[in-house]
């Protein structure tokens, strides 16, 4: 059950919807005529399980408190509307409150194109839902519920990505397969992940988690063992669309940031450089006589781009070494903003904490010359160039 976006036979959007970096719903969707419906019951249980670290909570305590700032998330989709009429689709998702005003947060590929959204809980009717504003290039979108109901829910805790390491225990809550409220742990199994998002673009500083997250858990909150959200559950890697034990959340930094923006302007807007680049090490620059043997290699600049206008060059030269295709010729970027870069993902870093129309400050190797080349930045399109 793969979405159009995702890597093919891998990223599967973890959902029920079911670059080189440029620094309906139907059958691929779960869910149908029919929803089993599994309600809470009370665990006899006496002594519920706990995460290893000293002072962490238990799981079923993370569970009580967060569960009623979780929703289900119903989106209505038209998928033809001819002389029989207009068909109708639904797909559900996983969402959570962040304030008491009623926002909460969701995937955008959770309501994309969708004519109708609804959030409800297990014990809870319907209720209607405007989608406030979405962005596909993190694949996040901010609904908000009507109506004095909101004021009643109970909005989670933002916790900080950044102090998250592997090892760290966390909890997902979602609605996998329509099953409302269901609780799965694990671990945190690595950091600065990068997954594609549905326009194309690259999700960076992912979180790879092992706790249980299958589809219709997207947009579902991943906390951590003090119940702080850490992340919103967004994709999974399998070969089948079932859970493999390899699942994917956007950071909540990212999030934060990211929602803030929609709840004030209704949009996002991401800088934008304009180039695809490739990483270099001391074997190529050996090789091929780069003048450096650390940093990245620009090897196209977009015309019309903030590169191109700032005057970076691209390869010119087309070779392949060690299953690699590399484009000689073009400038190699060492440093960004005074910071080191060294890889492709740190480049992009750098560009995706700035804002349309800041500078940036490039170290610029060209040929035998040491350049310091100031870009301003752009607006991101809408997808990829080239």
């Amino acid at each position: 059950m793969q979405s159009g976006w995702a890597k093919a036979g891998a990223l599967v959007a973890a959902a029920l919807l079911g670059g080189a970096v440029a620094v309906g719903i139907g059958n691929t969707v779960d869910g149908g005529s029919s929803t089993t419906v599994i309600r809470e019951v009370q665990s006899e249980t006496t002594e519920p399980a706990a995460f290893p670290s000293s002072g962490a909570k238990r799981i079923s305590d993370i569970y009580e408190a967060a569960k009623h700032g979780v929703v289900q998330v119903t989106s209505t989709t038209v998928v033809s509307d001819n002389l029989f009429g207009a068909q109708e689709q639904q797909a559900q998702g996983s969402g959570f409150v962040i304030d008491k005003d009623g926002h909460v947060i969701t995937n955008y590929h959770v309501v994309q194109g969708a004519k109708k959204v609804q959030v409800s809980f297990s014990d809870e009717e319907q209720r209607d839902a405007t989608v406030v504003g979405s962005d596909p290039s993190t694949d996040i979108a901010v609904l908000k519920i009507q109506g004095a109901w909101a004021r009643s829910l109970t909005p989670l805790a933002l916790g900080n990505s950044s102090a998250v390491k592997v090892g760290d225990a966390v909890v997902a809550i979602g609605n996998p397969f329509g099953l409302e409220r269901t609780v799965t742990a694990g671990i945190v199994s690595a950091l600065q992940r990068h997954i594609p998002s549905p326009n194309g673009y690259q999700i960076d500083q992912v979180i790879q988690t092992d706790a249980a997250i299958n589809h219709g858990n997207s947009g579902g909150p991943l906390l951590n063992a003090n119940g702080d959200v850490i992340g919103v559950n967004a994709q999974i890697e399998s070969e089948s669309g079932g859970n493999v034990g390899i699942g994917f959340a956007i950071p909540i930094d990212t999030v934060k940031d990211v929602a803030s923006q929609l709840i004030k302007e209704g949009k996002v807007e991401h800088a934008y450089l304009g180039i695809e680049m490739v990483p270099i090490n001391s074997d190529v620059a050996a090789n091929f006589r780069v003048p450096v043997d650390q940093g990245v290699l620009i090897q196209h600049v977009q015309p019309g781009s903030p590169a191109a206008k700032a005057g970076l060059r691209g390869g010119t030269t087309q070779v392949v070494y060690a299953g690699t295709t590399y484009w000689l010729g073009g400038d190699v970027i060492t440093k960004a903003d005074a910071q080191s870069i060294e890889t492709t993902d740190q480049l992009a870093s750098v560009v995706t904490s700035k804002q349309p129309g800041d500078s940036l400050d490039l170290e610029v190797h060209r040929g035998q010359e040491t350049l310091n080349v100031t870009v301003e930045l752009g607006r991101q399109p809408s997808t990829p160039v080239g």
